[in-house]
Order: C-alpha cells, then structure tokens, then sequence
C-alpha cells in the first residue's frame, strides 16, 4: 500500500521544497516559475500538474498546497471530477486495450494519489459525489491487477473508518451538550446535587493539566486542515465564476475546539469566583498558576492562554482583597511568556523552542505542542487577507499558497501526537460537562464575594440584580444558593 511521509518533513525554512522544480523556463504550460520555484498558474494548468502520468509524479507538498487551496476556488468534488477525468482520458483508462505495461506503471501513481487526498483531507469524502468519483476510479484500478484491488479496498476501508471516527465524535460533542444542559435543569432543581469544586475531583495541578492536554489534542485531531482555508473564505472581485461553491463554512470541529477554550477560560473565572470565603478563592487561584505552569512545561500553550484568560477576566481581576493574599510571582512570569505586545514575541519564541524540542524528541511528551490556537488563526487570517487568491492576469497566486501550506503542514505534525498521559474519566468529565457562569453571573458572584467600589460596579450590581429577580428565563443563579448551586439557570 502506497505511504505518505510524515508532514514535518513537507515544507523546508523557506516555506517549501526547493528542489521540486528544474525547468529552466519562467514560463511552462501555463505555469510561471521563478529560479525553480512555481509563483502562479492558471486554475486548469494547476490540476494538470496535480495528474500523475507515466513519467511524472507532482511532490506531496505539491499536491498538499493545491488540494488546500483549491477549494477557494472551486469545490472538492469539482476538482475530484476533473482529477478522474484526466486520469482516465490521458491514461486510457477507459479503453480495455490499453497497453498492459503503461497501466502497471501509472495505475500505482494514481492509486497514491487518492491516497494522499483520502488521508489529508478525507472530510472532503463525506460528499456522496466525491465518494462516487472516488469508487469510480478506484473501480478502474482495481479492474487492473489483484495486488491493486487489495491496495484499493484497503485506502477504502481507512478512509470510511476516518469519517466513522468523526461522526460518532459529533455525536459525543452533541451528547456532550445536552447533558450540560440537562444538569443545569437539575442544579435549578436540587441545588445540592452537586456541591464539589476542581480541586475536590483533582487536587494535583500536574494532574489536571495533563487532562486538559488529553481534551486538547483529541479536539486538535478531528480539525480538518482544509478548516483553515474554509474558515475566511469571501467572494472577491476576481473571484465571481460560479466555480467557487457556496458551501464553504464547513468549520464544524475548528469552532467547537474555539468553543472550548472559551469554555475553560469560563470555568476557571467560575471556580475562583464560586467560594464564599477569601482564603478559599486565594487557595483557587494559586492552583490555576500552578495548573498553567504545568501546561506551559508540556507545550500545551492553548489551555495555558485560556487558563490567564480566565483569571484576567474582570469579574476575577477585580478581586483586589482575594489577590493580596496570592503569591504572584510565578503568575507575572506565566503573563510575561503570554504577554501579547510586539506580537506575541514571547510567546512565539517559546513556542519555536518547543516545536524544535518536538523534532529531536525522544519521547511522546517532548513532542507535545499545542499552540495558542486562536493567534494561530488570527495569523492564517491576515496571510489570507494580505494577499490576493489571484493576479492581475488572472493566474492563482501560488506563492501565497506555499506560505499558508507550510503554516497549515506544521499544524498537521503537531495534531498526529498521541497524548501520553493516563486518562481519568472523572477529572475529563468534570472539565467537559460541568455548568459554568455566564458573564452576568461571574460578575454577581465577584459582587457579593468583594462589594462594588464604584458608581460603575454598584449600578452593574443593581441592573444584574433586578435582571435576576424579573427575568421570566434566569441567566444567572439566586445567591442564596450559592453554596451548593454552580452554573447559570439556562442560556
């Protein structure tokens, strides 16, 4: 069976591989190149050098960056469509005369192809018309020879265990969020139900940050790469054919995993503000420090982020009396790492050092890097913004692709890792389903914890307070159930 090398080794310190281009000419077939690097082509030049043939094979960063970027420009199974197309009228699939010796040699090209596309991008599969080119051609390889009708049932049978993988994940997510709100109907209920904090389901800081690595690299594996591209996609000027599909918001799994790092900067504001004693919510904050330190140590920058999210939301900020009784120290430096000012410098040097500690690393834990997945997109964003999908001829701006490939490919490598910790389904089902307090609460909680100082904060308490008393749907809990009670009435 055709194997694909790992995505570390795709894209070079330049961006892509040099060396996948020796024609000397500028210009080829449509293609425009530069000191031996493809820079732009036409959108049909593009998939012919996509299509194997007897004596060509395109390089897998090739094939990666196009099958990443074409979606802007067309829809998967438009492109899937043409891919068969070429294969079988320029390899003479069809005809059952063909020349035995040329089918042997092309068939293994074309059966690594969709493999790699099958692989990379198998969200793209889901579409019955993708799936019925793709059976289509397969069919015609494996009419072939009987080694090709194995290789073919067995890229078949991995790709439709992927897509099994993914749907029974959104249904756990789904599950997930109608048990949440189901708790919430009985906290309203039996308040006394539930009357534990985080550090009574776990008590070790190192503990819950290696469960919060488990919850993060489980949500990075179901992100499709083709998530980033489809993400900010927008109709341009140079972009009305109607080649470009309407069905592009396909972000599913990058949104949810968004969702839960808003979720545990939310939890976290929750469990300091929860206590009604000082030195209880003192004793909490100390524990998110240690919690995000140890995150820091394992590369897990994205719980990190969402852990001093949480603590520097003002609800919790605020809490000048509970934060004199906090040992500060390792928190500043924790800020310092994450501190956003010339770009997040910090934090990006912190962030090499550990994916270079992920290339030499000699166990499953030096390989662990989960980067602060919002600035991630936020950077992809403005690579895609800064420039156009298209030149003034008309010709794909490839060169902007290679650097958004290489940007995607890094992402790819980092969210292969296994985790190497023990699972605890106590402590992961806390953090996954626990309720948690909406803004308005968090801020109720802050009030009656450390009174308002201000016109601005006694006004806030006065409006919340009769929003909690009128309001026909509570988004927010009765303090006088404050002890045994977490989490908003309903949404």
């Amino acid at each position: 069976m055709p194997q694909t090398p790992p995505f570390s080794a795709m894209f070079d310190s330049s961006g892509y591989n040099r060396n996948l281009y020796q024609s000397a000419e500028d210009s080829c077939g449509g293609l425009y190149y530069h000191d031996n690097n493809l820079l732009s082509g036409s959108l049909e030049a593009l998939i012919q050098h996509l299509v194997p043939n007897v004596d060509y094979y395109p390089d897998r960063t090739y094939i990666f960056t196009f099958l990443l970027s074409s979606r802007l420009f067309m829809h998967p199974y438009e492109l899937m469509a043409k891919v068969c197309h070429l294969c079988v009228e320029h390899q003479r699939l069809s005809d059952p005369d063909s020349d035995k010796n040329q089918m042997r040699k092309i068939a293994p090209k074309i059966l690594q192809l969709l493999t790699e596309w099958t692989e990379t991008f198998p969200y793209d599969f889901r579409d019955e018309r993708m799936m019925r080119n793709l059976k289509d051609l397969a069919h015609r390889i494996a009419s072939g020879e009987e080694t090709y009708r194995k290789n073919v049932q067995q890229m078949m049978q991995c790709l439709i265990r992927k897509l099994a993988a993914l749907s029974q994940y959104e249904e756990v997510l789904a599950k997930i969020s109608s048990t949440s709100t189901d708790r919430l109907t009985v906290l309203k209920t039996k308040p006394q139900s539930i009357q534990r904090d985080i550090i009574t389901v776990c008590n070790d800081p190192y503990t819950l940050a290696q469960q919060l690595t488990h919850i993060e690299l489980e949500r990075l594996n179901y992100i499709g790469p083709e998530e980033f591209v489809q993400a900010f996609v927008q109709k341009g000027p140079l972009d009305n054919d109607k080649s470009c599909y309407s069905e592009r918001k396909k972000t599913r799994n990058l949104e949810a995993y968004v969702e839960w790092f808003n979720r545990l900067s939310y939890l976290v504001a929750t469990e300091i503000c929860m206590p009604v004693k000082k030195k209880h919510r003192a004793r909490m904050i100390e524990y998110f420090i240690d919690v995000a330190r140890e995150c820091f140590n394992i590369g897990n920058f994205n719980s990190l982020m969402a852990i001093i999210s949480g603590m520097n939301m003002s609800p919790v900020s605020r809490l000048k009396k509970t934060w004199a009784k906090v040992k500060t120290a390792k928190f500043d430096i924790l800020e310092h790492q994450m501190d956003p000012s010339s770009n997040f410098y910090n934090y990006r040097t912190a962030l090499r050092g550990a994916a270079q500690r992920s290339l030499t690393a000699h166990s499953s834990r030096e390989k662990i890097v989960i980067p602060f997945f919002s600035l991630l997109i936020k950077d992809i964003y403005f690579l895609n913004e800064g420039c156009a999908n298209r030149l003034p001829n008309g010709h794909v701006n490839f060169e902007k692709f290679w650097e958004l490939a290489k940007q995607v490919s890094e992402f790819m490598t980092w969210k292969q890792v296994e985790c190497p910790f023990e699972r605890d389904r106590k402590i992961l089902q806390y953090l996954i389903t626990v309720p948690v307090f909406s803004e308005d609460a968090l801020y109720l909680a802050s009030y009656e914890s450390e009174g308002p100082e201000n016109h601005i904060e006694k006004d806030r308490w006065k409006s919340l307070s009769v929003l909690e008393r009128n309001s026909c749907k509570p988004a927010i809990l009765t303090w006088s159930s404050r002890l045994g009670f977490r989490g908003p009435v309903a949404f």
